[in-house]
């Protein structure tokens, strides 16, 4: 199994670290534009294989896709975060040219693969490998629902003052801080609905801090968080890479599911050997439904800024 990590900055670099830890993979290829950073952070990671027990090869390339050759999976992260004085517009043109590029070339090496897109945007990202990579639907996924229902849970058990063994939830819609559709309604702590135990009041404060996990991280840091983000990416490589059959919100190109279509959002999907394996329709009330419409709605005025 051969995985490559493309973007060797902290959230690549913290993917290729998860991966080669869970030691299913045989090699973790870490690629990116900077002279010697990929090989360096390789280097750093093989260094500690002896201490963390795993065998998995991981090796740093310089722009050079051949390397990449025969992988099962692929992983983009790369793009550039928004910088002062930058409108959204210069940004999505700026990653989509990256993330574009970028996908050509680990297609043309990898005809087979399974991409997962971790670069912002996010659903826009996905949404623009589907148009132009011409790899089948369900070999595409964008990561974002994943991680934003890992900090939901987190968020869960906190308001609980429970294990967050105990917790479950799930996030849905697109990866932003306005389209986030955390469902509170059917988040459970073991089984039991988690309203049992804390007031409204409480659980729709979980709702807002999960919407703006990511911004709230940015603030504390002064940068994009990274620890979360590669192991929701590692949880997803597992899932497909030994076909696990798991179930996550990832965002997946729909086709009339949940009323939409031509559109990568966040819905729950079973995870397996050939990527999404099935896409999962839960019954949502009527302000769930409303909930998705309108992020669905401000996916689509992002997707708009594309030049397909």
């Amino acid at each position: 199994m051969k995985v490559t990590v493309v973007g060797a900055g902290a959230v690549g670099a913290s993917c290729a670290e998860y991966i080669a830890i869970k030691d299913f993979a045989s090699e973790v290829v870490l690629l990116d534009i900077k002279e010697g950073f990929a090989e360096g952070k390789a280097m750093d990671l093989m260094q500690t294989a002896s201490l963390n027990g795993f065998d998995t090869k991981i090796t740093g390339v310089t722009s050079d896709y051949s390397k990449t050759a025969g992988s099962d999976i692929c992983v983009i992260t790369s793009g550039i975060p928004r910088k002062p004085g930058m409108t959204r517009e210069e940004l999505i043109g700026i990653n989509a040219g990256i993330v574009k590029d970028v996908s050509s070339n680990l297609v043309k090496h990898s005809p087979d693969t399974i991409i997962i897109v971790v670069s912002n945007p996010m659903d826009t990202m996905a949404y623009l490998v589907h148009k132009t990579s011409g790899l089948p639907k369900n070999r595409i996924i964008g990561m974002g629902g994943a991680l934003d229902s890992a900090r939901f849970k987190y968020r869960l058990a906190e308001a609980l003052g429970a294990p967050i063994s105990d917790v479950d939830g799930m996030v849905i819609g697109g990866h932003s801080d306005t389209g986030m559709v955390p469902l509170t309604r059917l988040a459970t702590r073991n089984s039991v609905p988690v309203s049992k135990f804390i007031s409204e009041e409480r659980l729709n404060q979980v709702k807002e801090d999960t919407k703006v996990g990511g911004a709230t991280l940015t603030k504390l840091l002064g940068t994009s968080a990274w620890y979360a983000p590669g192991a929701a990416v590692s949880a997803l490589v597992q899932a497909i890479a030994c076909d696990q059959k798991k179930m996550f919100p990832c965002s997946v190109m729909l086709d009339g599911q949940y009323g939409l279509k031509d559109i990568c959002i966040g819905a729950p999907v079973i995870l397996g050997r050939n990527g999404v394996e099935e896409i999962v329709e839960i019954e949502l009330n009527d302000a769930e439904k409303a909930h998705i419409q309108e992020s669905a709605a401000g996916v689509r005025k992002t997707n708009d800024l594309l030049e397909l």
